[in-house]
């Protein structure tokens, strides 16, 4: 790979603050109802990593995601994934650990279903209902700072999102019927009697084009909820420049660990150069396990040394500073499915020059593999674990048209962009050296109580 670029002067994207009294909307995409490059040559993406909250978004969350609108007055916002905590006792009643597992399930310790409540169906829908209105409510906390700037946004899935007890094409329901979604609704072919989309469906139905509510003139691909393309044209509007694809990576594998994208998605993504554009850049939750490529392994012993997750399981790494750009960190294991499930060949031989992920909380790192560009994104929330808070941040993803396929990108962190976060401190989980590398997540069903902390300080727990 080329060498990387530092985050000096003229790599970092140029951004300013929104004019005084302009009333238009911030997004100038939205401003002429496609995704297009803008006179000055420029296409922005603001991403948006593991809000992963409760009912109650966390309000330095909203803080951030308000400035980094307002900094940098994106085109287009994208969600990469747990944007609800599935797990929050607020869902209790309807919560499972997976999604083919009966809600409620006993094995997760505190959401205990009883027989009788099993057998009352209206009590069950009831119980759907509910957590149907507060998951509305959650997204419409995050949401509603993009509505008052006027700024369409797209939303994919993470592996806490449906713990909730509502299925994708459900969650994707509620985010259509929102103003400035982009998510197309799925063909009915890609789901079953239930709304739930269905893994073999044909590939020729992949392609059917539609038209976002949020954007009249802008062209979209459908495949399932999570997963569907987004063209980007020239300031003309006559050539589509590169194809934005939000896919849905997945959650859990049965075998264990997390899983992949589904047949359907893959598919989609090896038709990517048919679509109007032979190159494309994808944003989904999950990382592959081509980013640990991006790392060097060092002993155990050595300076800020990260243990590797499950198959990866002692072994210890750091960034590699010949591969990455400066100013990465990574603070935690690359958490990606047991088994290569070639996805990363897929969007290689596609023509995908960019990956960008979010879902491990603690990782920021930039780096080249193979001709595409990988991106660890850090969790934006202060609902769940992360960095300090100062250190989360949103990702700015900028194009330009001269060198399309070589975007330059900046983390907006929390202490920069806003300064102190008004919580006396930001919530950390799980964060000592040692790791359980056969589980295959994390228990964050509940903030740890001080005496918890001082056993695990004790045992040397996780």
């Amino acid at each position: 790979m080329s060498t990387p670029r530092t985050h000096d002067a003229a790599s970092r994207p140029r951004i300013q603050p929104a004019e005084a009294g302009d009333t238009r909307p911030l997004s100038i995409s939205a401003r002429l109802g496609r995704l297009q490059f803008h006179n000055s040559g420029k296409f922005r993406v603001l991403q948006l990593a593991d809000i992963q909250d409760g009912p109650r978004i966390a309000a330095d969350t909203i803080r951030l995601i308000e400035a980094a609108a307002d900094t940098v007055r994106p085109d287009l916002v994208v969600f990469t994934g747990n944007q609800i905590a599935g797990y929050d006792e607020a869902y209790a009643d309807t919560f499972r650990r997976r999604r083919w597992e009966t809600p409620g399930n006993e094995g997760h310790g505190f959401a205990l279903w009883k027989s009788a409540r099993n057998a009352n169906k209206a009590k069950a829908s009831e119980d759907v209902e509910h957590t149907r209105s507060l998951v509305r409510s959650s997204i419409e906390q995050f949401i509603e700072p993009l509505n008052k700037r006027s700024i369409p946004w797209a939303v994919t899935y993470g592996n806490h999102d449906a713990q909730c007890g509502l299925d994708y094409e459900e969650m994707d329901a509620i985010y259509r019927s929102l103003p400035g979604c982009l998510n197309p609704a799925a063909p009915e072919s890609a789901l079953d009697d239930g709304g739930v989309a269905q893994e073999g469906a044909e590939a020729e139905s992949v392609f059917a084009d539609g038209y976002s509510l949020a954007l009249p003139d802008q062209k979209v691909i459908p495949c399932e909820p999570g997963t569907f393309i987004l063209p980007v044209s020239d300031v003309t509007r006559s050539t589509t420049i590169f194809n934005l694809a939000v896919v849905n990576s997945g959650d859990y594998a049965h075998e264990g660990g997390y899983g992949h994208p589904s047949q359907r998605a893959l598919q989609l993504l090896q038709a990517l150069p048919s679509l109007g554009a032979e190159k494309s850049c994808v944003f989904q939750h999950l990382p592959v396990e081509q980013f640990y490529q991006l790392l060097k392994e060092v002993p155990p012993t050595a300076n800020h040394a990260i243990e590797g997750y499950r198959t990866f399981g002692g072994r210890y790494f750091v960034l590699d500073e010949g591969k990455t750009l400066a100013g990465g960190y990574l603070g935690e294991g690359i958490s990606c499915p047991d088994v290569d499930g070639g996805e990363f060949d897929t969007l290689r031989d596609s023509g995908c020059f960019a990956l960008i992920c979010g879902h491990d909380h603690r990782n920021a790192f930039v780096g080249e593999v193979d001709g595409i560009t990988l991106m660890a994104t850090p969790t934006c929330g202060f609902g769940s674990y992360g960095p300090v808070g100062e250190k989360r941040a949103a990702r700015l993803i900028e194009f330009d048209i001269r060198h399309p396929y070589s975007p330059r990108t900046q983390l907006l962190e929390f202490g920069a962009l806003v300064g102190k976060p008004s919580a006396r401190k930001a919530y950390t989980y799980g964060l000592s050296s040692q790791s359980r590398a056969r589980e295959p997540e994390d228990d964050l069903l509940r903030r740890p109580t001080w005496w918890r902390r001082a056993l695990d300080a004790i045992f040397h727990r996780r």
